[in-house]
């Protein structure tokens, strides 16, 4: 397109504005509806993230709320529709093909090429192997990269554990309470999300106790008033409008927050922005 779609308006309106372009630019009817449809989705599901009626164009596509999208939509969160595995199936390969290329195609309308994602091949080829996510894993809860917050170099690398033990997305873990968490159990120590208990490894387990610790250290300045979420900021965010903002710990951390953390970590200690389900066994 010869013309960058304004960044900074509502993104409803660069959306239409990417589609109207599409049109005029000879792309094909089903082409033009479909990528309206996922562009549609990826903004209501960034708006509920937010809770936020509104975002612009360029706030949207965030890396962060990309990674939420697509991994939310690969669990099947974002189905409006029954399939014929069932409607918590997870998304098929081609639609997020689908999704990233339509991505691809608004950020570059935005001027933000450099925000672009790799296209997965076909096939199952933006998962890792079983020992590549074993040896990520390891990497993640040992090492901590230069200028990294211990703190949350911890806490992504238990979210990372728990996707890659229990199959769940990070919207899901996201909504869990300590309470979730069962380490004494026997013979196998368990984590309850909604009415399934998956089992946990010993490694698992291991990160998840490193987590629990740090955790414990930081909602000991709450004095009691800890609400028990099990994810929590690992440091203070910034003021807004002169209104000091909570404690770490008073809330729980935002799903952008994690898959930020996760996204900046596995950069520095792997070389590449894997998503967290990249850590899960491919089919």
């Amino acid at each position: 397109m010869s013309k960058a779609i304004s960044r900074s308006t509502d993104a409803l309106t660069s959306i239409s504005a990417f589609m109207e372009a599409q049109r005029q630019a000879g792309y094909a009817f089903e082409t033009v509806r479909l990528r309206g449809t996922l562009l549609t989705e990826f903004l209501e599901h960034a708006l509920d993230e937010e809770k936020t009626p509104s975002l612009t164009a360029e706030e949207l596509v965030q890396p962060e709320h990309a990674d939420s999208w697509l991994d939310a939509a690969e669990a099947g969160e974002t189905r409006r529709r029954n399939t014929l595995l069932g409607p918590d199936a997870v998304a098929a390969h081609d639609s997020q093909r689908a999704r990233i290329q339509t991505y691809n195609a608004f950020t570059d309308s935005l001027g933000l090429s450099s925000l672009r994602r790799p296209y997965p091949p076909s096939g199952h080829g933006d998962r890792l192997e079983p020992d590549q996510a074993w040896n990520l894993l390891r990497t993640l809860a040992a090492k901590r990269p230069t200028g990294a917050n211990a703190a949350t170099t911890i806490r992504t690398a238990a979210v990372a554990a728990l996707v890659a033990a229990t199959g769940r997305s990070v919207p899901e873990l996201q909504k869990l309470d300590v309470t979730a968490v069962d380490l004494e159990r026997r013979p196998v120590p368990v984590l309850q999300v909604e009415d399934v208990a998956h089992p946990l490894d010993k490694h698992t387990v291991e990160i998840l106790r490193r987590w629990l610790d740090v955790r414990a250290g930081i909602t000991k300045q709450l004095e009691g008033t800890d609400p028990g979420y099990l994810w929590i900021p690992t440091k203070p965010g910034r003021a807004r409008g002169g209104v000091e903002p909570p404690k770490p710990g008073l809330t729980r951390a935002a799903v952008r927050t994690l898959h930020s953390a996760h996204r900046t970590l596995v950069l520095q200690v792997f070389g590449a922005p894997l998503r967290p389900y990249a850590l899960l066994p491919r089919g």
